[in-house]
């Protein structure tokens, strides 16, 4: 099997299956010459077709489409959006449209045309068939006007002679119905024949008998009716000659045949012998053969009769789709009245000598002969209706429709010879722009024959393909300090689309101000100069938008990276750092970070740190700005340090700035107070019986050399104060009465007054003894100064009053002694016993103790060799009595609030005179007035704060601090802080301002110097002039 069989196989397949869905009849029944716009019927209405879209529930628009071919005058038409089928202003004539056809009255003449329902959704084909009814519109006629008969002289009464039919194009009861005959002069009659075939031949009776001689000629009329209403007829004039007698008729042997010739018969072929007798004899036997008045010309045309033979032949070419049966009569005359009749039926056999027919009716309007889709019409759009015929019959007949090559459209048959040609794909005008292919129609004949019609379809293009970028990001990069229309690259996009749906315009989207973009050409330019140090990466999108419709449009990223030039110098977070450092920070420690930035980027932001104008005191590293330090700092020496610092960066050419850098050196607490004023440990001040309340007794006076709180200084009284006879200023140090004095009070009073600064962290102190002499007059000053040196022996945390009375006047002790004599002698021999006792147990601890303070009060172990060389030397009790107070702290919080807790070690020399270790009780609660002098507001500083604080590298050495207030050495009470002892000398860091506290306990033990080995005359001259 080829490929032209398979094609046949599958379109005679697929023409046995229609689609009942899409494919329905309509019959109507009309009468023909109907006028225009007469109603025919109503395609929805007697199909039931719902205009309701049963999927969504909406109204749907259907379209009724009449397929008619091109050219055709159509006989009706359909409203498009009703389906109302109407007449039209051409007229339905029945007897044209269905000519040459012999119709009975049974049969139907009638006419078929196509709707189509839109749109592709809805698609139906209906085919309607109108059946057209005969009007009475034809008067029947004659063959002739005027008819001539020839009846021989002889014939008999009631002889029948046939009269020339009469034709009406109309059939049925409008068809011939009745002849009459007029002016019959009673000679003749009229009889009417009706054939098998439901014909009427109207037959001349004779009714008397003729005589030539006397008449030879009979001049009548004939009329014929038909049966319509209103009735229509017509005559002919019958003109009947009376001739000579010949008494024989010829005779056909056969008065119906019926013969079969191929329609391809060549012209000569003989079709039948008609061969009849005559029983006379001479002139009266000679049979001429000749064509009834019945006989059609064009039969007559076709056929030819021998007039001497009989023989019919073909004359001219046959058609049997022309003309398939041909009934000729032959009449056969011997010149007598009467002829013999033979009617001879010629069917024309079918010979496949028709190729089949193609009728193309295009439902989409072709234009000149191409029809236009859109490239978005759906699958299955209806293109045509193909009706395929062929005029043969049987097999040659049975014809096969198919396209001839591969395209996306189909042929779907809807009926037995009727095909739709629509799409089978979705169409892309991108892929083919236009098709042109032939539909064959092919029948089954051998050979088979068969027919082309060339389609042409040319796509229309639809807005279906966006413009596409060549790059979806397009990255790009530009020098800052560029200038304005700097042409930086074109921007180009493609549309598959073609016409106006490929014009591309191009648009900016937003964040793109520093822009331009040409919308035609797509080239992007810099609207403004880049500034990479405000903005160093630009991010927006480009649009490219076709001029369909609607149009379509596609985004592409654009990134512009501005590149870095060298325009910016290194920039410091501060003009004037300023850091803040404790004294004595070791050697190489981190004093501050100098921070520069520069907006630029890359080598062009690489910056290298240099110091300008700093002599060797500070090294700078060049790369992360850390400042450490190359010397010792000591505030008290040097407060500040100012040089400059310069930043250059890696540019090409490089810009460099330069800060200013002030070093300020913090105060730490590494000085105690120093005490002016009791001037000496021995003094006293005589307060009379008289003085008043309120009244200043004595006045306490130290100075502190550091700065800011480490010296401001609070004063309170520790110790002798038992009956609250006495008070002290905190602030000025003024000790006023807070009482009257009684005469109880007479005698010596000891004050231990705490002087201590507010110091950070921790606070130094040193303690002065204040001694108040109660009484009118001091007339005899030695015994004063014996009771001053007598109280030594006391220790700190008791009271000098709370021993027996010989720290009372001589007047009051003889009193006493009358009073209590007796009980002297009691107290004696218990004093001795206790005395004995404490003796031994206080030479034990003041060996300890003396190992034990030696290392407490020496900063190093030069110190150590002094004090046991002026150890040595001191042999004498008064000297020993003047080494015996330290004091030692419990917490560095607050003197005033925790307990003092003091024990005196007394030398070999003292220690029978009963004096032992003694808990003191608390000090009395004192506080700080805020109006306190700031002793260091010289050094404040109203500058801000550098960015950075580092902690030092390494530990911070402070200094030794003497602790002990060192008076002259006639009489000299020093207290001091125990705390240097607990802590290291590489312990602390810069940020620590002191290690003393206010509060601690009293040791005999350690050497004793004098106040101007410590605090030379001239600085405490100074000191005292600036207070």
């Amino acid at each position: 099997m080829d490929l032209r069989d398979f094609y046949l196989l599958a379109a005679l397949i697929a023409c046995l299956r229609l689609d009942s869905a899409i494919a329905q009849e309509l019959i109507y029944t009309i009468r023909e010459e109907l006028p225009e716009n007469v109603p025919i019927g109503n395609i929805p209405k007697d199909l039931n077709i719902s205009h309701i879209n049963a999927a969504t529930g909406t109204s749907a628009s259907l379209v009724y489409r009449l397929v008619s071919k091109a050219g055709d005058a159509p006989l009706v038409k359909v409203s498009s959006s009703t389906g109302e089928i109407f007449t039209t202003s051409n007229r339905i004539d029945r007897e044209k449209l269905c000519a040459g056809a012999s119709y009975a009255e049974e049969n139907e003449c009638f006419f078929e045309l196509e709707v189509v329902i839109l749109p592709n959704d809805f698609f139906r084909l209906i085919k309607i068939k109108i059946i057209v009814k005969d009007t009475n519109d034809n008067a029947p006629m004659f063959p002739s006007p005027v008819i001539n008969i020839s009846i021989p002289e002889n014939t008999l009464i009631n002889s029948r002679f046939p009269i020339p039919s009469a034709t009406d194009p109309d059939t049925g009861f409008n068809g011939v119905q009745h002849y009459e005959l007029l002016n019959g002069q009673s000679v003749f009659g009229l009889d009417i024949v009706e054939t098998p075939e439901g014909e009427k031949w109207p037959q001349l009776i004779v009714q008397q008998n003729l005589d030539r001689e006397q008449k030879d000629t009979y001049v009548m009329k004939i009329k014929v009716e038909d049966g319509g209403t209103p009735q229509k007829s017509s005559t002919a004039i019958l003109q009947v000659t009376v001739s000579d007698v010949n008494d024989n008729k010829p005779v056909f042997k056969e008065g119906q045949v019926e013969v079969h010739i191929p329609e391809n018969a060549p012209v000569g072929t003989s079709v039948i012998q008609l061969h009849a007798t005559d029983a006379d004899i001479g002139s009266n036997a000679e049979i001429r053969y000749i064509f009834g008045a019945q006989v059609a010309p064009a039969t007559k045309r076709l056929f030819a009769l021998n007039n001497t033979t009989g023989l019919i032949t073909v004359q001219r070419s046959l058609d049997r789709e022309e003309t398939a049966i041909h009934k000729v009569t032959v009449l056969a005359s011997d010149g007598s009245s009467t002829p013999a009749r033979a009617t001879v039926t010629i069917n024309v056999t079918d010979v496949n000598d028709n190729p089949p027919n193609i009728d193309l009716r295009y439902i989409i309007s072709p234009i000149n002969g191409t029809v236009y889709l859109s490239e978005k019409d759906p699958v299955n759009t209806k293109i045509a209706l193909i009706t395929v015929s062929d005029k043969d019959t049987d097999v040659n007949g049975k014809v096969i429709c198919f396209i001839e090559r591969e395209v996306p459209f189909h042929l779907k048959a809807v009926y037995d010879n009727q095909y739709l040609l629509e799409t089978s794909s979705l169409l892309d005008y991108e892929g083919t722009k236009e098709f042109s292919f032939k539909i064959v129609a092919s029948d089954s004949g051998k050979p088979s024959l068969n027919q082309t019609a060339l389609v042409r379809v040319k796509l229309e293009d639809e807005n279906d393909n966006p413009p596409i970028f060549n790059q979806p990001v397009i990255e790009l990069s530009v020098s800052e300090n560029n200038r304005r229309g700097l042409y930086l690259t074109t921007i180009s996009a493609t549309d598959e689309d073609s016409g106006k749906n490929a014009d591309i315009v191009y648009q900016l989207g937003p964040n793109a101000s520093f822009f331009d973009l040409d919308r035609k050409t797509g080239v992007l330019t810099a609207s403004r100069v880049f500034d990479r140090e405000e903005q160093e990466r630009f991010i927006f999108t480009v649009t490219a938008r076709d001029n369909g419709t609607p149009p379509l449009q596609s985004q592409a990223a654009v990134i512009v990276t501005v590149l870095d030039e060298n325009d910016n110098s290194p920039k410091f977070t501060h003009n004037h750092f300023q850091f803040f450092v404790s004294e004595n920070l070791p050697k190489y420690s981190t004093v501050g970070v100098i921070t520069v930035t520069d907006a630029d980027a890359g080598e062009n932001k690489a910056v290298t740190l240099s110091i300008l104008n700093d002599n060797d005191n500070f090294v700078l590293d060049p790369y992360s700005g850390v400042i450490k330090s190359n010397v010792s700092f000591d505030r008290e020496q040097q407060s500040s340090y100012t040089f400059d610092v310069k930043a250059t960066d890696g540019g090409q050419p490089p810009r460099s700035s330069t800060a200013k850098v002030t070093i300020n050196v913090m105060d730490v607490n590494d000085n105690s107070p120093v005490v002016i004023s009791p001037p000496s440990n021995t003094s006293f001040k005589l307060v009379p019986l008289s003085a008043i309340p309120g009244s200043v007794v004595a006045e306490v006076f130290a100075v502190d050399i550091d700065t800011g709180m480490n010296a401001e200084l609070k004063y309170t009284i520790v110790s002798g104060n038992n009956k609250g006879l006495f008070r002290i200023d905190p602030v000025t140090g003024n000790i006023t009465l807070e009482e009257k004095p009684a005469p109880t009070d007479v005698g010596l009073h000891r004050l231990v007054v705490n002087i201590s600064d507010l110091g950070y962290p921790k606070s130094l102190h040193t303690l002065v003894l204040v001694f108040l002499y109660v009484n009118d007059t001091a007339g005899n000053a030695s015994y004063i100064y014996d009771l001053i040196r007598r109280t030594m022996e006391t220790p700190l945390d008791r009271n000098i009053g709370d021993s027996s009375q010989p720290y009372q006047n001589e007047d009051y002790l003889t009193i006493m002694i009358a009073i209590v004599a007796g009980a002297m002698v009691v107290i004696v021999v218990i004093f001795v016993t206790v005395l004995v006792r404490c003796r031994h147990a206080s030479r034990f601890k003041a060996a300890q103790r003396s190992k034990q303070g030696a290392e407490w009060m020496s900063p190093n172990q030069e110190n150590k060799q002094n004090k046991k060389k002026k150890r040595k030397k001191r042999k004498s009790p008064k000297s020993s009595l003047l080494n015996f107070v330290t004091i030692e702290e419990s917490k560095p919080d607050d003197a005033v609030h925790e307990p003092i807790n003091g024990t005196i070690s007394l030398p070999a020399e003292l220690e029978e005179q009963s004096i032992g270790r003694f808990d003191w009780g608390p000090a009395p609660p004192t506080t700080f007035k805020p109006n306190s002098p700031d002793l260091a507001k010289h050094y404040k500083s109203a500058s801000p704060q550098p960015a950075f604080h580092l902690k030092p590298d390494t530990p911070v050495s402070v200094k030794k601090h003497h602790v002990i207030q060192e008076l002259p050495l006639d009489n000299t009470f020093v207290g001091g802080c125990d705390t240097l002892s607990k802590r290291s000398s590489t312990s602390s860091d810069h940020f620590s301002a002191s290690e003393c506290s206010s509060q601690g306990g009293f040791k005999t033990k350690g050497p004793l110097h004098t106040r101007q080995d410590i605090v030379p005359g001239f600085l405490v001259a100074s000191l005292i002039s600036q207070l």
